[in-house]
Parts: structure tokens; C-alpha cells; sequence
């Protein structure tokens, strides 16, 4: 099996755990010091390992959420993954601590990188413009 082979296999294993909201079988796919550039959630620490957390926190704030793989490229140790993520604001979330009960769906673009066969870094770009509008939630200003 080769490496492209063998990390495409990662992540979609990892996004199948967050839709089926294994949490306990993230490290199978995250290394323990995995660095997330995106900060899947808002106030996540800027520390390694800190994804885990964010992904738990951000499962328990929606409901039937999903990450819907539309198109995943491998090249060495780079797995980049175009998404379509959806999901029901029915929990709380650090940036909009009472549920809406809105619905969302945006396409988002994530990137990858590998080391040992597990994911070591997360960056990613997302419509978060329309996933507030669509959640109802305030535009963030600066503080």
C-alpha cells in the first residue's frame, strides 16, 4: 500500500469516527500532538493536542452534524479533503452558548499532514460567514 494510499485511509477513517462520534477512537487517527491551525472551536488553546478537545466540544454542540467527504487528492504525506459539513445548533458552544436549533450546511476545504500515519496538522478553510448566518449567530467584532 502506498503513503498516499495509506493516509487517504486515515482520514476517512478519522471523519467517519466524528460522524459516528467515536471520540474515544481519535487517537487511531490524531496524533497526541496534533497541531490545529484552523481551531475547530472558538477559545480552543493554542497548545498541541488541543483538537481533541475542540472536536468533543464541537459534536456535543451539534446535533446530526456530518462531515460529508465530496473529494479527498493524497500526495506524500498531504491529504487534502473538500467537505460538505452540516449540522443542527442543539448544544452548547463557547461562541453562541444557547442552542438555536438552526441548521447549517457549508463547504469547507481541509488540509492534512501526516507524520507516522497519523494526523499531525489540521488547517482549513470554511464558509463560516454563511455558517452564522444560517445558525443565526452574531458576526464576532473585535474586542
Amino acid at each position: 500500500m502506498g503513503v498516499e494510499r495509506g493516509n487517504r485511509e486515515v482520514v476517512m477513517g478519522f471523519f467517519q469516527a466524528v460522524n459516528e462520534r467515536r471520540i474515544a477512537d481519535f487517537p487511531r487517527y490524531m496524533a497526541a500532538d496534533v497541531i490545529d491551525h484552523n481551531k475547530i472551536i472558538y477559545g480552543e488553546p493554542d497548545e498541541p493536542g488541543a483538537a481533541f478537545d475542540g472536536f468533543r466540544r464541537q459534536l456535543e454542540a451539534f446535533g446530526a452534524g456530518r462531515m460529508a467527504p465530496q473529494q479527498l487528492v493524497a500526495e506524500g504525506n498531504t491529504v487534502v479533503a473538500r467537505l460538505i459539513v452540516s449540522g443542527t445548533h442543539t448544544g452548547r458552544h463557547p461562541r453562541m452558548p444557547e442552542p438555536t436549533h438552526r441548521s447549517f450546511e457549508v463547504e469547507q476545504i481541509w488540509i492534512f499532514t501526516l507524520r507516522d500515519g497519523l494526523i499531525s496538522e489540521i488547517r482549513a478553510v470554511s464558509d463560516r460567514l454563511g455558517m452564522f448566518l444560517q445558525l443565526g449567530w452574531d458576526w464576532p467584532t473585535a474586542d
